[in-house]
């Protein structure tokens, strides 16, 4: 059986990827790679040998452009260092080759605006929905509840009863579509996955600070149709072990912490599907 392999990518401004990295051994993938963009321009690493790809949080140079704009523009058109390929296309033949992606945070801002999510129609790379400035008009550091859709065809949440507890930081994490049309095609297919919601998970949240970005029908989470690409924005490799919990001293709580069954669940499908 061919070893599973995760890869995270880091550089220009990403944050995350030693967690990241961390969380995909921890979930039971037998190698985690964190290689720079600039590895991966050069032509040093290639994402064909991964099954498992990790766009991490951080700020993507600076933010300056919106939320990971510039690094979009990097990934879709920059082309390999000696060679005629370009990185996108990398990125299109790992996805149609049937692998993972979860983008986290910045990483979830990179794909919605590269395009890889929602990806309604197909992978064509045309964006449609867009993460923007918190209505708060502040950062915003916090621990939110999150509803699972149990109905969403996502392979990372399979097995998520009710939801999540995870911190969210960021400044620019309010979800919007291009046209209500396009909101009624996620919701149709059970693509918002998580949303904001109260404790007791019983439904979504718009008031603040249980929705802690104005997100349209709180979405929190989005996955494509083949549920094999997913981003959100709270972070689920900063709660792996209970010791990330900002209870853990006062509560009694499992070892496990609530982001671990994304990695699971993606080391698990990798070894029946990918290796």
């Amino acid at each position: 059986m061919t070893r599973t392999r995760a890869i995270v990518i880091t550089g220009n401004g990403t944050n995350c990827e030693t967690e990241a990295a961390h969380a995909c051994r921890l979930g039971g993938f037998d190698e985690a790679v964190i290689a720079h963009i600039a590895e991966i321009l050069s032509g040093e690493i290639r994402l064909d040998d991964f099954h498992f790809l990790n766009l991490t949080g951080g700020f993507l140079d600076g933010d300056d452009l919106g939320s990971a704009k510039a690094q979009a523009n990097r990934l879709k058109y920059a082309a390999l260092h000696g060679s005629d390929e370009k990185l996108v296309e990398q990125f299109t033949r790992f996805i149609n080759d049937g692998k993972l992606v979860l983008g986290v945070c910045n990483g979830f801002q990179l794909m919605v605006k590269m395009g890889m999510l929602p990806a309604l129609d197909g992978n064509n790379l045309q964006q449609t929905v867009t993460l923007c400035h918190n209505d708060s008009g502040r950062f915003q550091d916090r621990w939110c509840y999150l509803k699972a859709d149990t109905a969403s065809p996502c392979i990372f949440t399979k097995g998520i009863e009710k939801g999540m507890y995870l911190p969210v930081r960021h400044g620019e994490g309010k979800f919007l579509t291009d046209t209500p049309e396009t909101l009624a095609r996620i919701e149709e297919g059970h693509l918002a996955v998580l949303k904001y919601s109260d404790q007791s998970y019983s439904a979504p949240a718009m008031e603040f600070p249980a929705n802690p970005n104005g997100s349209t029908n709180a979405i929190a989470g989005l996955c494509d149709p083949t549920g094999r690409l997913f981003g959100l924005m709270p972070h689920p490799e900063a709660f792996v072990h209970y010791t990330q919990h900002p209870r853990w001293t006062r509560e009694q709580l499992p070892e496990a912490g609530d982001g671990l069954i994304l990695y699971r669940n993606a080391a698990e499908y990798a070894r029946k599907n990918l290796s």
